[in-house]
């Protein structure tokens, strides 16, 4: 077990991401004797505005970086004493990778190929690499666990599989100490409108129709970002080296239903009679995967539990949204906000 009250270094890569940046806050509520490095790229779905409430202090540093480059992940790890890492950073939008599925294999395979090289070299005490359960497949009736065989269906899925696999290996030859996590969808505040329900949520307050893709038949698994972030400090603090985990809810929902639901939920003047006209079916994504059912017991044995429920977590969800309208297009200028961060990563690193 790792020691948690001893001081450590820990990197999050794609902290100014969704996941990235929730973790984030959580080891820093939950050690604030640690030091947290945050490596991003500042990529469309990111946003330093995510840590806004970290800026000023001495325990946090975010340095603009790509794990994809040898020169600055092995200076990075020469330079800084780094005990922990969560390796959060990928491409992750399925629809994307069918249209650049070389870039989410060089993103997501080579660039976690660079990352476990250089900490395994410095000597890295955990390494969790952030996964998902689309790398099973799909399934229409027998749920996962962790021994099920990787089938996965899509490029993005693909590249998450061949990643594990590279850090599978240097448990295997080397026994440097990796775990794995598989998490169901994740969902919660903040997440990139590119995801379906800020997608939906965003389209619902434009006044526009959920497009949803082939029959909306299609069902998820949704599991809100806190219990992620408690699920993550717990396998860093207690799983077991070498193992994967699944980190799954029970809650599962249709598409169709999900669009229903959160229009009911911001429309207050919409009768049920009339929910599907705020109902858009468009053309279906190349391979479409209907359900990922997983058991977390292995994870349960370790003591976690899901706290927040769907009622509760997606009132909180949409509530965010509607106090935040313009999160995400506010953001108008990319290259300033890339521009400022790495004056401000470089002056920190100096």
């Amino acid at each position: 077990m790792l020691c948690v009250r001893e001081s450590h270094t820990v990197l999050v890569t794609g902290g100014a991401g969704f996941i990235g940046s929730h973790l984030i806050l959580a080891l820093a509520a939950r050690y604030p004797h640690w030091k947290i490095l945050n490596i991003d790229n500042l990529d469309y779905c990111s946003s330093l505005k995510n840590l806004k409430s970290l800026e000023n202090t001495s325990t946090y540093k975010f340095i603009l970086g790509d794990v994809c480059d040898p020169l600055f992940i092995t200076h990075l790890f020469s330079t800084e004493d780094i005990s922990v890492v969560f390796h959060c950073a990928a491409q992750t939008h399925v629809e994307n990778s069918f249209v650049c599925p070389s870039r989410f294999m060089h993103v997501n395979a080579d660039g976690t190929g660079v990352l476990v090289r250089a900490a395994f070299h410095a000597g890295v005490k955990r390494f969790i690499f952030v996964s998902t359960d689309e790398v099973y497949g799909p399934s229409l009736h027998q749920p996962f666990d962790e021994a099920s065989p990787q089938k996965p269906c899509n490029p993005y899925s693909s590249s998450k599989a061949a990643a594990e696999n590279v850090v599978m290996s240097y448990w295997k030859k080397h026994k440097f100490p990796v775990i794995i996590t598989r998490s169901s969808n994740v969902y919660g505040p903040r997440q990139y409108e590119e995801k379906v329900i800020p997608k939906f949520l965003s389209l619902i307050q434009h006044d526009q129709k959920c497009t949803i893709e082939g029959t909306g038949l299609q069902s998820r698994h949704f599991l809100y970002i806190d219990d992620l972030t408690q699920a993550f400090l717990i396998v860093m603090e207690k799983g077991i080296l070498g193992e994967i985990y699944n980190i799954g809810t029970n809650f599962e929902i249709p598409i169709i239903q999900l669009a229903r639901e959160l229009v009911h939920m911001t429309e207050k003047n919409v009768s049920n009679e009339n929910l599907d006209e705020w109902i858009q079916f468009v053309e279906d994504r190349p391979v479409s995967e209907m359900r990922y059912p997983m058991i977390s017991d292995k994870l349960h044995r370790l003591g976690w539990r899901l706290k927040v429920t769907w009622k509760e977590g997606i009132r909180r969800t949409v509530k965010w949204y509607e106090e935040n309208p313009e999160f995400w297009s506010l953001i108008t200028n990319r290259e300033e906000e890339n521009l400022t961060a790495a004056v401000v990563g470089s002056a920190k690193a100096d």
